[in-house]
C-alpha cells in the first residue's frame, strides 16, 4: 500500500486544498536564497523524486518478473508499467519542475490510472507501484481531488480480485485489511497536508506582507530623507545664495543712483558689492562641497560675527557692534554653522525690514551653552500678530537638529532683540536647582524675560514698520 510515498507528501505544495495556482518560483528579478525559499519543495527536490519514482518502478519489475502469473500476463503488465515512464517524462516531471496544476493535470492523472489498472488487471504484484504512483498523483493535482483520486487507486487491486473471483471470498478478505489501512492513511496524511499547506499559505501571506510593508518603510525613508535634503538646500540657499545677492542688488541699485553726483561713492559701493559676490561664491562653492561655510574656515566664531558686522556697516552705514562674554572655545562644526546662519539671518532681516541706526551682536560662551544675541532699535514688529517668515523658520528647524532653541521678542517702536542657544552638554552643575527650589528653567526663563526687556527699552527708533513678517 501506498502509506511510506504519502508519508512524503506534507509539504509538497504550499497552496490549499483545491487551488490550482502556480506555486512561488524563481523569477528573474528574483535573488538566489529569496528564490530557493520561495519554492515549492516538490520543485526543489525534483531529482530526488526522479530517483524515488525510479527505484519504486525496478522494484515493481522485479517483483513482476518474479511472480507466478502466466508469462504473457507478466509481459503485459510490465509493458504497462514501463509506458509510465515516458508519461511522466512528457508530461509528469514538466508539471513538477513547473509547480502548478493546471487543467491539464487531470489528463496525466487519468494516465496513471488507466496504465495502473491495465498492469493491475494482468498481475496483482503491480500493485507495488502504488508507491510511486500516489506521490505523482498527489504532487500534480489540487489536495481535495488528489486524495480522492488516491483512495480509487487503493481500492483498484481489492476490486480486481473481487472481479475475478466472482466473490468476496478469502482472496478479497485477505487484503482488504491492508486497503483500508493504506485507505485510512491516505485520508490522515490528506487532511495533514491540508493543514500544512494552510499553515503555509498563511506563512507565504505574512512574509509578503512583511516585504510589502519593508517596501513601503523604505520607500517613506527615502521619501523623508528627500524632503529633509530639500528643506536643508532650501535652507542653505535662502542663508547664503540668496541673502548675499540681495545685498548685492542692494548695492548696485545704490550705486547707480550716485553714478552722477557722487561717483566715488558708487564706486565704493560698487567695490562692496564685488566684495560680497567674492564672499558669497566662496560660501557657494563651499556649501556645494558639503565644507564648513567659507567665513568659519580658519576663523573663531567670534572673529567671523566681528566680520559680518563690519560688512554690514560697510554695506548700510549702521552702527554694528560685537561684545562676548566668557572665553570663547573652539565649537563643534554643526554648532558654529548654525550660529553663523542664525546670525547671518538676523542681520538679513535688520538689513531689509528693521529700519535701524544700531545693531548689536552678543556671544556668551559657558560650559553648559553658547549663547547668541541680535539686537537692533529699529521700528520693531507685534510678534503676536505677525506669522514668521521662511528665513526665521528655517532657523529654528537648524536649531531644533542640533538641539537649539530661538526666541524673538520685538514690540512696535523699540526694536528685535533674537536670543539664540545652543546647548553643549552637562556640566558639573547641569541639572542642579536654585535654593529657592524652582526648577532651573524657570530662572532661565525669568532671566531672559528681564534681558530681553532692558534691551528693548534701551533700543531706540522712530522709522516706522513697513517691512514682511521676519
Amino acid at each position: 500500500m501506498p502509506a511510506h510515498a504519502l508519508s512524503d507528501q506534507p509539504t509538497a505544495a504550499d497552496r490549499g486544498p483545491d487551488d490550482d495556482r502556480p506555486a512561488a518560483g524563481p523569477s528573474a528579478g528574483d535573488d538566489g536564497g529569496e528564490a530557493a525559499f520561495r519554492q515549492d519543495p516538490v520543485v526543489r527536490w525534483v531529482g530526488l523524486w526522479d530517483t524515488y519514482f525510479g527505484v519504486s518502478y525496478v522494484v515493481t519489475a522485479g517483483l513482476l518478473l518474479t511472480s507466478q502469473a502466466a508469462p504473457g500476463r507478466v509481459a503485459g503488465a510490465v509493458a504497462a508499467l514501463t509506458l509510465i515512464v515516458p508519461w511522466y517524462a512528457a508530461f509528469g516531471r514538466p508539471l513538477l519542475r513547473s509547480g502548478e496544476k493546471p487543467p491539464r493535470s487531470r489528463w496525466f492523472a487519468l494516465g496513471l490510472l488507466v496504465l495502473f489498472a491495465v498492469a493491475a488487471a494482468l498481475d496483482l504484484a503491480s500493485a507495488f507501484a502504488l508507491f510511486a504512483i500516489c506521490p505523482m498523483l498527489l504532487m500534480s493535482l489540487p489536495t481535495s481531488l488528489g486524495i480522492a483520486v488516491v483512495l480509487f487507486a487503493n481500492l483498484v487491486p481489492p476490486v480486481l480480485v473481487w472481479i475475478s473471483s466472482g466473490r468476496l471470498g478469502a482472496e478479497v478478505l485477505g487484503i482488504l485489511p491492508l486497503t483500508l489501512l493504506g485507505i485510512a492513511l491516505t485520508v490522515l496524511l490528506g487532511l495533514w497536508i491540508t493543514r500544512v499547506v494552510e499553515q503555509s499559505r498563511d506563512r507565504g501571506r505574512l512574509i509578503e506582507e512583511l516585504e510589502r510593508s519593508r517596501e513601503r518603510e523604505a520607500h517613506l525613508s527615502h521619501q523623508a530623507g528627500i524632503a529633509a535634503e530639500r528643506e536643508r538646500l532650501a535652507r542653505e540657499i535662502h542663508d547664503t545664495v540668496a541673502q548675499g545677492l540681495t545685498s548685492i542688488i542692494a548695492l548696485i541699485q545704490a550705486a547707480e543712483s550716485e553714478l552722477e553726483e557722487q561717483p566715488e561713492l558708487a564706486r565704493r559701493h560698487l567695490a562692496l558689492a564685488a566684495r560680497s559676490a567674492t564672499a558669497n561664491l566662496a560660501e557657494t562653492r563651499g556649501f556645494v562641497a558639503a565644507l564648513t561655510p567659507a567665513a568659519l574656515r580658519g576663523n573663531s566664531l567670534g572673529e567671523t560675527l566681528r566680520r559680518q558686522g563690519e560688512a554690514l556697516a560697510a554695506e548700510t552705514g549702521l552702527t554694528v557692534g560685537y561684545s562676548a562674554e566668557g572665553t570663547e572655545f573652539p565649537l563643534p562644526t554643526a554648532v558654529g554653522v548654525v550660529l553663523l546662519r542664525s546670525a547671518q539671518e538676523s542681520l538679513a532681516n535688520v538689513r531689509k525690514h528693521a529700519g535701524a541706526q544700531r545693531v548689536s551682536l552678543r556671544t556668551e560662551f559657558t560650559d553648559r551653552e553658547v549663547r547668541l544675541t541680535v539686537t537692533d532699535n529699529g521700528c520693531g514688529f507685534d510678534a503676536g500678530q505677525r506669522t514668521e517668515g521662511y528665513g526665521l523658520r528655517g532657523l529654528r528647524a537648524r536649531l531644533a537638529e542640533i538641539g537649539g532653541t530661538a526666541r524673538v521678542s520685538s514690540r512696535p517702536g523699540f526694536g528685535t532683540v533674537v536670543d539664540v542657544r545652543v546647548p553643549l552638554g552637562g556640566g558639573p552643575d547641569a541639572g542642579a536647582r536654585p535654593q529657592d527650589g524652582r526648577d532651573p528653567q524657570d530662572a532661565v526663563d525669568t532671566q531672559d524675560a528681564v534681558e530681553t526687556q532692558d534691551a528693548l527699552d534701551t533700543a531706540q527708533s522712530s522709522a516706522p514698520y513697513d517691512g514682511e513678517p521676519r
